[in-house]
């Protein structure tokens, strides 16, 4: 919005200083994007570990690295809040767990899925308290 657009329009919102601007919350309509894009980002994920065994289907690295890259896709094209957080939460998580599967680091699934959870948790719990805030 520049200064014309609010001289044509008094009643215009006006960008509030250090609100989160572009941000969004989450609707039906972003969880449906982001749930078919990280559907076909895993049907493709499954694919590559037909032939490279730690990217089975059922792999918490192929599953974990197409929920990111639909966080990914959500942030780019919704600005969904809560995705700026969980895409690279996500994809850190993945790239353990695909480390681990190939035997370069050692690490318990029981200390990486309580981070996971929580910091999905967290992340929800930042959009409805800042991104609907910034909204009005």
């Amino acid at each position: 919005m520049n200064f014309n657009d609010s001289a044509r329009n008094p009643t215009a919102k006006k960008p509030q200083a250090g609100s989160l601007r572009g941000v969004c919350c989450s609707s039906p309509s972003t969880m449906c994007y982001w749930f078919e894009v990280s559907l076909v980002a895993w049907g493709v994920l499954s694919l590559i570990g037909i032939y490279w065994h730690p990217l089975h289907a059922s792999s918490a690295a192929t599953i974990l690295f197409a929920v990111a890259i639909g966080c990914f896709a959500n942030w780019r094209k919704n600005r969904a809040f809560h995705c700026s957080v969980t895409g690279p939460l996500f994809l850190i998580a993945a790239v353990v767990f695909l480390l681990a599967s190939v035997n370069l680091i050692h690490t318990e699934a029981g200390l990486v899925w309580p981070l996971v959870i929580v910091g999905t948790g967290i992340s929800f719990l930042l959009e409805w308290r800042y991104a609907r805030r910034s909204a009005r």
